[in-house]
């Protein structure tokens, strides 16, 4: 199928899926816990990433699926095309809040961000991109983002990367919040890098995403100007779980040198 074909099919999807997730909120959902007591998992959760693989089955049989909850394939490549999907992105905020939750797609050919989509699913609110063809917000196309500075910047960090961890320097992210305008948590790594395209933040990172997390999001930052590296300033991982950054490119260099220190 043509690019512009699969991305009018996708838009088609997510905004079904939505739909589900939407009625489902009026019902109890059957929460359970991955990892850890707050790594939480639903019903939702496992039955609209079925919901995807079905007609991604039926439709593209030849395209390879990665998705958070495991129905899809076993991705040790990223050759042919593979969606890269997290079916409810921000799962604590779905089970808490009802809001602040996302749908969360990329679309890669042979290594290659060709779609990418984050559906804020309460919102009704699709950010959208088609590589090199411009990032868009429902119909508005997004503006390339404006150069900053670190001290008019507002950063998207998780409280837990200030406080001693065994995976950066928090001495030095301290110091980061100290001189930035602001931060901000939202919950959702999908919906961090939506508001990073649409300029309400200017920098995001976070010590450990996986692929599903920022697979979507990194297609459309990108086509606005952003640059997304783990902390090594390597490209970044969308085979397993790493370390994580994209910013507005005056400010990426600048976070990583002088305040981002990996044990």
């Amino acid at each position: 199928m043509e690019l512009h074909a699969l991305d009018l099919y996708i838009k088609s999807l997510i905004k079904e899926a939505g739909h589900l997730i939407r009625n489902s909120l009026a019902t109890e959902l059957v929460i359970e816990a991955k990892s850890n007591a707050n790594d939480l998992v639903t019903n939702m959760d496992k039955e609209i990433e079925q919901f995807f693989i079905s007609r991604i089955r039926r439709d593209f049989p030849g395209h390879r699926v990665f998705g958070e909850e495991g129905f899809g394939d076993v991705i040790e490549n990223l050759d042919g095309t593979v969606w890269i999907l997290d079916p409810i992105d921000g799962t604590m905020n779905f089970i808490h809040q009802k809001s602040n939750f996302a749908i969360s797609l990329g679309i890669y050919e042979n290594g290659i961000g060709k779609l990418g989509y984050i559906y804020d699913v309460v919102n009704d609110n699709l950010y959208h991109a088609v590589n090199g063809e411009g990032a868009y917000c429902n119909d508005e196309r997004l503006l390339p983002l404006k150069e900053t500075s670190l001290d008019k910047s507002i950063v998207g960090i998780n409280a837990t990367w200030v406080t001693p961890n065994r995976y950066i320097r928090h001495e030095d992210s301290i110091r980061l919040i100290q001189d930035v305008r602001g931060t901000r948590s939202y919950g959702s790594a999908a919906l961090e890098l939506a508001y990073l395209a649409t300029g309400r933040i200017d920098a995001y990172l976070s010590m450990r995403l996986s692929p599903w997390d920022i697979a979507g999001g990194m297609v459309i930052a990108k086509e606005v100007g952003a640059i997304a590296t783990n902390f090594k300033d390597e490209p970044a991982n969308l085979l397993k779980q790493d370390s994580f950054i994209a910013a507005n490119p005056s400010v990426h260099s600048k976070i990583l040198t002088e305040y981002i220190h990996v044990k």
